[in-house]
């Protein structure tokens, strides 16, 4: 999957805003993920290999976010039913669980 630049900015804005949003430092999620805060600034910069990670962080963040009672900040790009992407691992992504390693 290739995001455009414009994407590419809505969505690092989007990761920020849902952050904000839920309250929560990337400490406490890369904690609450059994992941470092080395991956998981590398998901929210786009950086990160593993494109299923950028969907599962999504994903929780979207939960703590309505978790908190507050509505969440739109997915422009990271849109859609991903299950139904080739390029995606939809099980995985469900599963919640990070690739492993900072990459």
């Amino acid at each position: 999957m290739t995001l455009s630049k414009e994407q590419i900015k809505s969505t690092k804005s989007e990761f920020a805003a849902n952050l904000a949003q839920a309250d929560l430092t990337v400490a406490e999620v890369a904690k609450e993920l059994n992941t470092s805060e080395v991956k998981i600034e590398r998901i929210l910069g786009l950086k990160q290999r593993s494109l299923n990670d950028g969907w599962i962080l999504r994903n929780y963040l979207l939960e703590k976010v309505a978790e908190a009672g507050k509505t969440p900040v739109p997915f422009t790009a990271l849109g859609g039913d991903y299950h139904g992407y080739w390029f995606l691992d939809g099980g995985q992504i469900d599963s919640g669980v990070l690739s492993e390693g900072d990459r």
